[in-house]
């Protein structure tokens, strides 16, 4: 088998394997469990890197089992798949290291990292998946690796929060089972095509058609958080905290993003979706979810959960992006998936810190944070403003973007007051918490009962990564315009979409 068929089972391999391992290991294999989670991460992202260099220089990587006549289970790089293989891969490990120091004296530690690794796998999957078969498979699998680390505590609210997520996903995927084996029936093999593969289908009713859009979105709009889908995800925050970091930045709701991306560019096509009219109601969705995401945030005193909400807001803006016909549109949705994703990581890693050295969990505990913690504040900071969509961090770039393509498009009239209301809800919720943490005066006793650690504010293994990514969110911001940058593989994946 030659590298070009080989390279995306090997890059599924580089987690499943290790994970599989993993899960044999007693609980006072430290080292060898460390050991695994870090070469297998990091094998990954070595072969991730030669997959960008090929994909951008048009080689063809591609691993395909016939499974029966017509239904092939199939692995396939393409530059929007290696867009989100590249968050997904450099922010596992990442976050591997964080959970690392964050589980250290915590009890069943192979189960956790055994189903972190099949989470990742998973994930991976997906976003390599060639066909819609294929991706429904993984998406599956997805949620069933994802339910015990929900579930990992084991607490009352652990056990609710993990069933509540379940149930969600699974009617979610439900749907998108349906959908997927109607078109199946209708359409035949459904294999991703950059401009889709329905619009030179004339016999296919547009009705039929919409109605199936409309039961794929909605199976995806679970995990994305599409509101009014989005319940179970303030639920699953009783999760630990690099459980949340790995539910909002990389696997589950960007998993329902891509998914929206996928369905509307590679099987209808955007443009034959315009056509349909189906893109409106997905736009229409995509506002409605930005707008209340960003009003429940401003009423939630537990930081995670406001979080939580924001990220409901946030990822719709690759929805956003997705349903606004033209280009720029395009590459602002494809580069927010990456920009929101180091963006949410770096405040899930900061408010765990907050959590574990200090015990606060909420925003009314923050109170001179920053001056006790000013690493982790920084970061938090830095995440924040990137939110909003101050300059030059990188959730500016997504904005504009957003709206140069609205503009482009002629939708100004109603996607401008989106992003700008969305903006200053951002504000709103961001700024009191960035005020209170370094300007608020501080207890005497925090909630944790914590006093100073030492030399460093907080365990390096716990420190250390979410400066990383904040550095990550302002470096994408800075250098936009750089060779391989989150913008320029956006532009790329447009270009594509749009010459054909």
């Amino acid at each position: 088998m030659s590298l070009s068929n080989s390279l995306p089972l090997l890059i599924l391999l580089s987690s499943l394997l290790p994970g599989l391992a993993i899960f044999l290991l007693r609980e006072e294999s430290f080292r060898l469990r460390t050991a695994l989670n870090l070469f297998g991460a990091s094998v990954k992202l070595i072969l991730v890197g030669v997959m960008i260099w090929g994909v951008f220089h048009e080689q063809v990587y591609e691993t395909r089992w016939t499974l029966a006549p017509g239904l092939d289970l199939v692995l396939h790089a393409d530059a929007l798949s290696v867009l989100f293989v590249s968050l997904s891969t450099l922010l596992w490990l990442v976050t591997t290291v964080y959970a690392i120091g964050y589980l250290e004296d915590s009890p069943h530690r192979s189960r956790f990292f055994g189903f972190f690794s099949l989470c990742v796998t998973a994930t991976v999957g997906l976003a390599l998946a060639g066909n819609l078969f294929t991706f429904v498979v993984f998406y599956e699998f997805l949620t069933l690796a994802t339910y015990p680390l929900v579930a990992h505590k084991g607490t009352p609210e652990a056990i609710r929060g993990a069933r509540i997520y379940l149930a969600y996903t699974l009617a979610g995927g439900m749907a998108l089972l349906i959908g997927a084996v109607w078109l199946r029936t209708l359409a035949g093999p459904l294999d991703f095509v950059q401009g889709g593969i329905l619009g030179g289908m004339d016999h296919l009713d547009p009705w039929t058609l919409r109605w199936i859009f409309l039961l794929l979105i909605v199976g995806l709009g679970v995990k994305a958080a599409l509101v009014p889908l989005h319940g179970w995800l303030p639920q699953a925050m009783v999760a630990p905290a690099p459980v949340s970091a790995l539910l909002h930045a990389v696997a589950v709701v960007k998993a329902g993003a891509f998914g929206i991306v996928r369905v509307v560019y590679d099987v209808y096509g955007v443009e034959f979706a315009a056509s349909l009219g189906v893109l409106a109601l997905l736009g229409a969705a995509a506002a409605v979810t930005i707008i209340y995401g960003s009003v429940k945030a401003l009423s939630q005193d537990n930081l995670k959960k406001r979080l939580a909400y924001s990220t409901v807001s946030q990822v719709s803006y690759i929805a956003l992006g997705t349903a606004i016909l033209g280009p720029l549109a395009t590459v602002g949705g494809m580069v927010h998936l990456v920009h929101q994703g180091v963006m949410k990581i770096t405040l899930f890693f900061a408010a765990g810190n907050y959590a574990e050295a200090l015990g606060v969990h909420r925003v009314s505990e923050m109170d001179g944070v920053g001056r006790r913690m000013p690493g982790t504040t920084l970061a938090f900071t830095i995440g924040a403003l990137g939110m909003i969509g101050i300059p030059p961090v990188a959730g500016f770039v997504s904005k504009w973007y957003l709206g140069l393509g609205a503009a482009e498009s002629g939708a100004a009239l109603w996607v401008l007051p989106v992003l700008v209301g969305s903006s200053l809800l951002n504000a709103a919720y961001f700024l009191p918490i960035l005020y209170r943490a370094w300007f608020g005066q501080p207890p005497a006793k925090w909630p944790g009962g914590h006093t100073h650690a030492g030399r460093w504010e907080i365990n390096q293994a716990l420190l250390w990564p979410p400066l990383l990514t904040a550095g990550l969110a302002l470096a994408a911001g800075l250098f936009a315009a750089a060779p391989y940058s989150p913008l320029e593989w956006a532009r790329l994946i447009a270009e594509r979409e749009y010459s054909l």
